[in-house]
């Protein structure tokens, strides 16, 4: 089991980066030949580029379900994932291909993503009693005190000071930006 952080943390990327979202959905559970290689494929490509540290990606987390996979990627860049997506020495372009002819012959397996571009300090997280996941395993954790207190605070609007935080954490004051 991962370490788990018992005190209240955040963490924090230097400048932008991309969140990319790819996932598939199982629409034919019985037909396992045709959904399985999608599957499979995935953990194929976060190897080869954990393997390279100039791949862009600084981190990702997996989320697996009876229909629905889920993979959400944290890159340094847009122009480093879409440099690996059309790489043709690479696991991704030869899996996509197979996955698109597969899907014009069926409709047993569905793959989607979504792309977010986060500009420096456009984001705010807090973590409690978790191992690291998500952006807490890409970027650098600290503790969320002084002006990373509050979800404001670590956003840059205000010094952290603009909510009396309560154990349960119920805002008792309203939030005024700076």
């Amino acid at each position: 089991m991962a370490e788990l952080t018992t005190e209240r943390v955040t963490a924090e990327l230097e400048g932008s980066f991309v969140v990319f979202r790819i996932g598939m959905r199982i629409n034919t559970l019985w037909k396992v030949h045709e959904w399985l290689p999608v599957l499979r494929a995935m953990p194929k490509m976060l190897e080869e580029l954990e393997t390279d540290a100039e791949s862009g990606l600084l981190g990702y987390d997996t989320k697996l379900g009876i229909r629905n996979h889920e993979v959400v990627q944290y890159w340094r860049s847009f122009e480093q994932l879409r440099e690996y997506a059309l790489n043709p020495d690479g696991r991704h372009a030869p899996a996509i291909q197979w996955t698109n002819q597969q899907m014009r012959e069926s409709d047993a397996v569905g793959i989607w993503h979504e792309t977010y571009l986060v500009g420096g300090g456009a984001y705010e997280t807090v973590y409690n009693n978790t191992p690291p996941i998500g952006l807490g395993k890409a970027g650098t954790l600290y503790p969320a005190t002084d002006r990373r207190r509050t979800a404001a605070g670590r956003l840059g609007l205000t010094e952290g000071d603009d909510v009396t935080y309560e154990e349960d954490g119920v805002q008792s004051e309203p939030i005024e930006p700076r």
